[in-house]
């Protein structure tokens, strides 16, 4: 089995989405550090590659509703976990995808 050497090397088939979440700050408004037992994960997710999209009975491609780039908001468990050195990245269905969150 190979390892990535870069999570760029990764393209997503189908309705595949791959994300990466969001890292909730360590520190508080007041400038305190929290230890990273305190910090919970958010839900909120960057969008870094998406598959070209499912395909139905007649054959047509359903286009996903993220592009990369996209902030959108993940459920909290599911999806399948992918390691690249030291960080972690996530596969989910297009269709897993809660909301997409416009700034």
């Amino acid at each position: 089995m190979s390892a990535l050497k870069s999570i760029k090397s990764l393209v997503p088939l189908l309705d595949r989405v791959l994300v990466q979440r969001v890292k909730a700050e360590a520190k508080t408004a007041s400038g305190i550090f929290l230890p990273e037992t305190a910090v919970k994960e958010l839900n909120e997710a960057q969008v870094l590659a998406v598959g070209p999209g499912a395909v139905d009975r007649e054959g047509k491609r359903i286009v996903p509703g993220v592009k990369a780039g996209d902030k959108v908001l993940i459920p909290q468990y599911g999806g399948t976990p992918i390691k690249v050195a030291e960080e972690e990245f996530h596969l989910f269905r297009d269709s897993e995808i809660l909301a997409k969150i416009n700034e």
